[in-house]
């Protein structure tokens, strides 16, 4: 249903692809997508200063001090000591480091968003296992076929 709009002649239809699309936005799917989202990206700060600042100090420590950030080939140009420097003399490098950290990171997000379904989904079989009412209808049936059940019962009585 088009709302009209008004406009300095007076009142105009609001065209159907406005309407259409007022009721896609507003449905409760695309606003829990939209928080999903804003959530995910906040997720994604933390997630990168636990790899930065938590868990790539441990494993530099395990593998003798290695930083996977400043590990990178030189393809072309000027070889540098830091992935800083080369990138300041315009080398051209296979940032292999910043991938492994990546990786990572992906890998500590499926870890949590693994635990979390999970974890809701216990909370989703227990809602399941309590047995929904029933309808008026199947009340209403189970009413008519006692009746006829009570009828058939005293007719051959």
């Amino acid at each position: 249903m088009a709302l009209p709009i008004k406009t300095m002649t007076g009142l105009a239809r609001k065209p159907g692809w406005i309407a259409d699309f007022q009721a896609f936005i507003m449905r409760g799917n695309v606003v829990d997508l939209a928080v999903g989202i804003i959530i995910g990206a906040a997720f994604t700060g933390i997630v990168q200063s636990l790899v930065k600042d938590v868990l790539n100090p441990v494993i530099g420590l395990l593998t003798g001090g290695v930083d996977f950030s400043e590990l990178f080939v030189t393809i072309k140009g000027q070889h540098a000591a830091t992935l800083e420097a080369a990138k300041q003399v315009g080398a051209v490098t296979i940032n292999y480091g910043l991938f492994i950290n990546a990786v990572i990171q992906f890998v500590i997000v499926a870890f949590v968003v693994f635990w979390l379904v999970r974890l809701m989904s216990r909370f989703v079989r227990k809602a399941e296992a309590t047995p929904a009412a029933p309808l008026p209808s199947e009340i209403l049936l189970t009413e008519i076929r006692d009746i006829l059940k009570e009828r058939a019962g005293n007719a051959s009585a």
